[in-house]
């Protein structure tokens, strides 16, 4: 028998990866977020869809206030938003807004939920998020998978939670804001996705690398191969495939237009017309 919908996007698991950090995935084990404890307070950094019982899965975990955070503004990592009052997010989220408001955009409406007008806190570079005897830095990353995303790193685990702009799988380049005004230049992406994985590889002590799709933690060696992909773009030494491989990718009415660019164990999703005005071309 097929599972529902509310069963593929809605059937949580969590388990600790360390005393006070969350592992959770859902959706097959090809998502994951996260729930970090403090003495004081726990933060929760996405909500994934609006199914609807995110909150009460959480409040499960811990007995703590929770704050709440989006990695960025697309609809598998902020639609269920509107489960809490309030929600910390990326202060250009507006860009990407589209991508979770479109009707159709996620499989379910987001007027449904508790708190769908909930308050939006904007992030910036340098913001702390104070959990008591635990501090949740911010940092924003360059766009290039979208537009509104940030890195939270929790310096003394030598952890950052990198969002979807890095996967052990691959990273999608192409613009998926649902918005016809939000600014893209693929050589801009690419030089912006060598420029994240630079500044993460340049974090001492970083131990976990923890993006939000397929498979968690990754080695630091894949932000070594993003660096190394570009260079390849640039290069003409990237290899470059017309199959996706990706069942949930080939599902994208974008589909038709796209290409998987491989570099060491690392790839990209990007448009195939984009990449090659800059594929050989050098920097």
């Amino acid at each position: 028998m097929e599972p529902t919908l509310e069963e593929i996007f809605g059937s949580y698991v969590a388990w600790q990866a360390v005393e006070g950090t969350w592992f959770i995935n859902f959706m097959n084990g090809s998502q994951n977020l996260y729930l970090l404890e403090g003495e004081e307070k726990a933060l929760l950094i996405d909500t994934g869809y609006a199914v609807g019982n995110l909150r009460a899965f959480v409040e499960k975990l811990t007995d703590k206030p929770i704050l709440v955070a989006n990695t960025h503004f697309h609809p598998d990592h902020s639609a269920g938003n509107g489960e809490f009052e309030e929600v910390m997010v990326h202060w250009n989220y507006q860009v990407d807004e589209p991508s979770v408001t479109t009707p159709g955009a996620g499989p379910f409406p987001i007027e449904a939920l508790p708190h769908p007008d909930y308050k939006k806190i904007l992030l910036r570079e340098g913001d702390v998020i104070d959990l008591g005897g635990r501090t949740i830095e911010v940092l924003e990353a360059r766009p290039a998978h979208c537009n509104s995303s940030v890195f939270f790193l929790d310096r003394a685990a030598g952890m950052v939670f990198a969002g979807d702009e890095f996967e052990a799988a691959q990273t999608m380049l192409y613009d998926n804001s649902y918005n016809p005004d939000a600014p893209y230049e693929v050589r801009e992406r690419l030089e912006n996705l060598r420029a994240n994985a630079q500044r993460l590889l340049a974090l001492e002590g970083l131990n976990w690398v923890l993006p939000n799709h397929n498979g968690f933690p990754i080695a630091k060696s894949y932000l070594e191969d993003y660096v190394g992909l570009v260079n390849a773009v640039f290069a003409g030494t990237a290899v470059i495939e017309d199959k996706l491989n990706h069942r949930y990718v080939e599902m994208d009415p974008k589909a038709p237009f796209l290409c998987r660019v491989r570099y060491g164990h690392c790839s990209i999703f990007i448009r195939k017309d984009e990449v090659m005005k800059v594929y050989g071309k050098g920097e």
